[in-house]
């Protein structure tokens, strides 16, 4: 079947969605049961952060969506409550859970946000495929806590890693304890079948010097690795060009040992007793397998290309290494808290289709500023979903007055 262009470009809208407004109520009208591969969030610290200078009116009031989603303080008051009570009621493990911080920490601000994240890891939960994966970015203020609900929604068999990033350098202003310079992702999937594509990085130049010391006639550099059998093999005892194998015997067998001979792949020992090695050139190998340790990706610095002056903004290479990590081209990669757009813009860069939710037209003015700016319009979305207070929507008014009527009409 040939689509035509008209639905072509049906079928990438729908693909593709940037939602304005709260995303418990975007997950839970508009995204389908196990209809995602990937989910990374990066929600609000409670670390009493303050950002609303950046979101002030000319009057000098504020749109109560933009304190509400950056202020990063919260307080337990009724809404919290009512969050609380609904996980409760519910039950499950999410349920007892939340029961005992209540016991432990009491009515306070860590349990009126954790109150908040409760039910959105919940639908993020029934939104993922059982090959989807979530990645869950915080602080240590909180990175504890998260764990425990994280265990309780997904199961703790389903905990893969406790990723640390070095975000920044060392701060010299902390004078009595360590610098704080490490933010944690929680990784977690959905079930053992979930997608995973080994990472690889750059080799650090002391492991080069100390692993890979050689150099061929052509410049390559390379190891020596020990051709000898772990274990005894006697059917690969043999002699080769005059050099004794190992008791254990050979790795290979003698035609691929005169294969590799061929190819220039063999160290013949220059002593009498030496033993024949292999040469492992550098240029073949993949790279550093990827760790927990994340300190190969620099935070975003002053004069950055990607820089959009939003507070909370993560480095693209972050992303991309989580999409690349637990995603395939075509899949579906969530954001329920996207802020200036950086999972979307690492998405649409790696051929993945995306989700986006925000609550502030801010974040939804800025993705698609930064969409327009980097792909030149060959992203294709839609936008959808309603402001949330008056000088919200007035600002969207302003901006762009048929956006204002199409959300209005989507809502």
């Amino acid at each position: 079947v040939i689509l035509t262009r008209s639905k072509i470009v049906r079928e990438l809208i729908r693909m593709n969605r940037l939602y304005y407004g709260d995303n418990l109520d975007v997950l839970r009208r508009h995204v389908d049961d196990e209809s995602v591969d990937l989910v990374y969030l990066d929600p609000p610290f409670n670390s009493n952060a303050s950002y609303n200078v950046l979101f002030a009116e000319r009057d000098g009031t504020q749109a109560a969506a933009q304190i509400k989603a950056f202020e990063d303080t919260w307080r337990w008051d009724q809404g919290a409550a009512r969050a609380y009570e609904g996980v409760v009621e519910a039950g499950g493990q999410a349920s007892q859970v939340m029961q005992a911080f209540r016991t432990f920490l009491g009515e306070n601000d860590m349990l009126a946000y954790l109150a908040m994240m409760a039910p959105r890891l919940i639908e993020l939960r029934r939104v993922l495929k059982p090959t989807g994966s979530i990645y869950l970015h915080c602080d240590d203020t909180a990175s504890h806590y998260l764990k425990l609900l994280l265990d309780a929604v997904f199961s703790p068999r389903n905990f893969r890693a406790a990723i640390v990033w070095k975000r920044t350098t060392a701060h010299n202003d902390a004078r009595r304890t360590f610098g704080d310079v490490v933010d944690v992702i929680l990784y977690y999937v959905r079930t053992d079948s979930a997608t995973f594509n080994r990472q690889f990085g750059a080799y650090d130049q002391t492991y080069l010097d100390s692993k890979y010391r050689h150099l061929d006639t052509a410049g390559r550099r390379y190891r020596l690795s020990d051709l000898r059998s772990p274990h005894p093999r006697p059917n690969l005892t043999y002699d080769y060009k005059g050099h004794k194998p190992h008791p254990n015997g050979w790795a290979v067998s003698l035609d691929k040992m005169k294969e590799l001979d061929r190819a220039g792949r063999l160290e013949f020992p220059r002593t009498q007793g030496g033993r024949i090695q292999l040469r492992r050139y550098l240029d073949e190998r993949a790279g550093m397998p990827v760790s927990n340790v994340w300190d190969d990706i620099r935070p975003i610095n002053a004069m950055a290309q990607e820089r959009l002056g939003y507070p909370t903004q993560k480095p693209e290479a972050l992303l991309e290494r989580i999409i690349q990590a637990s995603s395939n081209e075509g899949d579906s990669v969530l954001d329920p808290f996207c802020g200036c757009g950086t999972t979307i813009a690492a998405a649409q860069k790696l051929n993945r289709r995306w989700i986006g939710i925000d609550i502030t037209n801010l974040a939804i003015t800025l993705i698609r500023g930064r969409l327009a700016d980097t792909f030149e319009g060959r992203a294709v979305y839609e936008v959808i979903g309603e402001p949330v207070s008056l000088p919200d929507a007035a600002q969207l008014a302003h901006d762009d007055p048929y956006q204002l009527r199409r959300a209005r009409t989507a809502a």
